[in-house]
């Protein structure tokens, strides 16, 4: 529904429920709710688009032709304005002196729109947003000005204030097919369709991660050495299982650096390398992330993000595990790891792969409370033992 008009996809329910707001009268406030990965920000520049289209017909909006819509999506239009975590801890602060935060944006609305017209606030990652940046959003929301909309987007609606919540209107995204994925990846001209299929089944109903590992050449080469480590890692004593997990926390902060980079380039830009893999042994660390070395030194940010990229692909590993001890070989998502999967030793069973998932799902909650990312992998590795 919506057709061409809207760049998201494998969203059917979500767009046909945009396109009839766009039409009859677009809410005040909508929250866009699911997982990192499936739309939920292309769903959100299609509303954007749509309110400040100037096409006549509604049913009609967005046109992408007029200069409305050519600005929105050119990222200059004056009456759009966006927000999402910043600094350190990857959060949305309240704002002041040194940092972007909500008040800023409060202050933004204040004023007069540019064009005369509708005015949109895409805040991302919602859930992002400190206590008191909600709460200082939520007279915003209460009493927002004139023709304006706001766009919030969270992968976990329960960190936001229940009265947050309750004032806007919820728009629920989820894991999208593997068959859309794949058309999204070609049709983007990124990969070709062999490539694309592998992405799209390592990606599991997530198009942007998809499109993310696309954009770097050695993201599947990484992501298979981390993956055999990890294999090898249960095997090793326990000095060794702490050595290697900080190897790979610092193999998985260069991919997810890789990754990020490749994000915020151009998509016609030159392809953004990883470093080159090195054979089954992940790479050293860089000094300041040893054990012992001053990790701080390596911004906070970074830090956690690598330790969220291993404990992905940690939870993939430990997942394709236990389905192929299931004798569920066609649902694993690294499929180019099935032999080593299936080598495995025999003590690492199915139930040992249960366990370390809900192990990982712990870590994964540890890392968004700001726990150390060190010592969230220390964990993990001395726990990875049959």
């Amino acid at each position: 529904m919506g057709g061409d008009r809207f760049r998201t996809r494998g969203q059917p329910a979500a767009v046909q429920a945009v396109a009839a707001m766009l039409t009859g009268g677009m809410p005040h406030a909508l929250l866009l709710v699911g997982p990192s990965g499936v739309g939920k920000g292309t769903l959100a520049d299609d509303i954007a688009t749509g309110l400040l289209c100037r096409a006549v017909d509604r049913s009609a909006r967005p046109c992408r032709e007029c200069r409305g819509c050519r600005a929105v999506e050119h990222g200059n239009h004056p009456d759009l304005h966006r927000l999402g975590p910043t600094g350190a801890g990857l959060v949305i602060p309240i704002g002041g002196r040194d940092e972007r935060g909500v008040r800023d944006l409060v202050r933004d609305l204040a004023l007069l729109p540019v064009e005369g017209g509708a005015r949109v606030a895409i805040v991302t990652a919602a859930d992002r947003m400190t206590e008191d940046a909600q709460s200082a959003f939520l007279k915003t929301l209460e009493e927002p000005p004139a023709a304006t909309v706001l766009v919030l987007t969270a992968s976990d609606e329960e960190r936001l204030l229940p009265t947050i919540r309750s004032r806007c209107v919820r728009i629920r995204l989820g894991p999208v097919a593997r068959p859309d994925v794949e058309g999204i990846l070609v049709d983007t001209g990124l990969v070709d369709a062999p490539l694309a299929a592998r992405l799209a089944r390592l990606a599991a109903g997530r198009p942007g991660d998809a499109m993310a590992l696309a954009r770097v050449p050695e993201a599947i080469t990484v992501r298979g050495e981390v993956g055999r480590t990890l294999l090898d890692l249960a095997s090793a004593t326990r000095a060794d299982r702490l050595r290697i997990g900080r190897e790979l926390l610092a193999r998985a902060g260069e991919l997810a650096v890789a990754v990020r980079r490749a994000t915020e380039a151009s998509v016609s830009g030159p392809p953004v390398q990883a470093r080159p893999a090195r054979g089954r042994k992940a790479a050293a660390p860089p000094a300041d992330t040893q054990a012992g070395g001053p990790a701080a030194r390596v911004p906070a940010a970074e830090r956690r993000a690598a330790a969220l990229a291993l404990v992905a692909i940690w939870r993939d590993v430990a997942r394709d595990l236990a389905l192929v001890r299931l004798d569920e070989r066609a649902v694993v998502r690294q499929m180019d790891l099935l032999d080593d999967l299936e080598a495995a030793p025999a003590r690492l069973s199915a139930a040992f792969a249960a366990a370390q998932l809900r192990r990982l799902d712990v870590a994964g909650e540890r890392l968004e409370g700001n726990v150390s990312p060190e010592l969230v992998i220390d964990a993990l590795a001395l726990g990875w033992a049959a």
